[in-house]
């Protein structure tokens, strides 16, 4: 399904570029003019492109290029007359702190998501970087953020109370990996600005499965990597 909006969208796009250039053949618009003044139309649908093939989850990135797209196209037509950087960031920075707030939580996933409530882990890294080794035979829950530095969590010799445990993970311009073993199903909430949540975990079999691990996964400018 999502293969077949991109398709759909990219082939609005090509539609609605060849219909301008086939107005600046027929003389009725300058084409040089018309690129010049609109040329926001395109981030703006990149982001509704962004929004639809991925179902409205993940939408921040979508939304936040839609923005960004409207306040140039309003500052191109001269309908924002004052610097637009003076503006843009700090609505942005408000926006992504709301849009954090309300984001559902694991949406998607049908069952029982545990809270994140327990301390088990609390490492935080501030322009310095962390290795923090999870031996725990009864692991919780707990949280993790790197800012202007890095994390890196290894599960490998871990067992989690209950079979299930659930860690929230932050990166703001900054990085954090996560090692989880095989036997583990690893369930992700990501959510991404102008950043990336790569979810490399191989699993075994679902019959070998012994544990799930639930990951809240936020990244601001910055990288979170899950893998084995």
């Amino acid at each position: 399904m999502k293969e077949h909006q991109g398709r759909i969208f990219s082939g609005i796009l090509i539609i609605l570029i060849g219909v301008v250039f086939l107005l600046g053949s027929l003389d009725q618009i300058d084409i040089g003019d018309f690129f010049s003044d609109y040329w926001p139309l395109f981030i703006i649908f990149i982001g509704i492109w962004h929004l639809f093939s991925n179902n409205f989850q993940n939408a921040g990135v979508g939304l936040v290029l839609i923005i960004i797209g409207g306040f140039f196209l309003l500052a191109e037509l001269d309908v924002l007359r004052w610097n637009i950087w003076h503006i843009l960031w700090p609505v942005l920075i408000i926006i992504v702190g709301v849009w954090l707030i309300f984001k559902p939580r694991f949406t998607g996933y049908k069952g029982k998501v545990p809270e994140i409530k327990e301390n088990d882990l609390d490492a935080f890294a501030l322009f310095s970087g962390i290795k923090r080794k999870v031996e725990s035979p009864a692991f919780r829950g707990g949280k993790a953020t790197a800012m202007f530095g890095a994390v890196e969590l290894d599960f490998s010799h871990a067992k989690l109370e209950g079979d299930q445990a659930a860690i929230e993970v932050t990166a703001i311009f900054g990085g954090i990996d996560v090692f989880v073993p095989r036997d583990w199903k690893v369930v992700v909430d990501a959510s991404a600005i102008l950043g990336g949540v790569d979810n490399k975990h191989r699993q075994s079999d679902e019959s070998k499965v012994k544990a799930t691990l639930f990951i809240k996964a936020t990244a601001l400018f910055g990288g979170i990597d899950i893998k084995n």
